[in-house]
């Protein structure tokens, strides 16, 4: 019993050591980036730090504690690749979810190998790539308002352009005729 909790309780602290590693890391990479990305990795490594001290509590499951960290790295790595690939201090609200639970995000969550980078998802989210971190997240940035309504506008300009061509093409083609010439016997 005794045997089992030390090793138990020392791979609890190996993961919180490890954890601890990739957040220094991005505190040195932090200073490469604007005040709006620095407040975000700062947000995700107090993040860590309450899901390390739940863990050092024994009040979340090892699995869990895991689980979450492998998300907040996922989400730091989208975060410092956006802010280095736009080399603008703006970051969309990211959503990180693995495979099991694209179902929180969607009503109809979509089939994982069918996503394309760029895509955007049942107009809420677009997706931004897959971050493998331990286990594979998914990455999505929530469309601002202004991105949802003409999204929104687009998909119903087309829908009107669409049914106007079935409309037509439903009555048929056109036939204009000449009108006859009567005479009288």
């Amino acid at each position: 019993m005794f045997k089992s909790r030390l090793v138990r309780d020392g791979f609890i602290v190996t993961l919180l050591i490890l954890s601890v590693v990739p957040a220094t890391h991005a505190q040195g990479a932090a200073g490469e980036f604007g005040p709006v990305v620095r407040a975000y990795l700062g947000y995700l490594r107090n993040e860590q730090e309450v899901v390390d001290d739940r863990v050092s509590r024994h009040a979340v499951t090892v699995t869990y504690y895991r689980r979450n960290s492998n998300r907040i790295r996922a989400l730091r790595q989208m975060a410092m690749q956006i802010a280095r690939e736009s080399q603008n201090d703006y970051l969309p609200e990211l959503e990180a979810v693995a495979p099991d639970e694209l179902g929180l995000l969607f009503e109809r969550p979509p089939r994982s190998g069918t996503l394309r980078i760029g895509e955007v998802v049942q107009t809420t989210f677009r997706y931004l790539g897959l971050v493998r971190t331990g286990e594979p997240f998914y990455v999505f940035a929530r469309l601002d308002p202004y991105e949802q309504s003409e999204l929104m506008r687009n998909i119903n300009h087309r829908l009107d352009n669409a049914s106007n061509s079935a409309g037509a093409a439903a009555s048929g083609p056109r036939v204009t005729t000449r009108n006859r010439r009567v005479t009288t016997p």
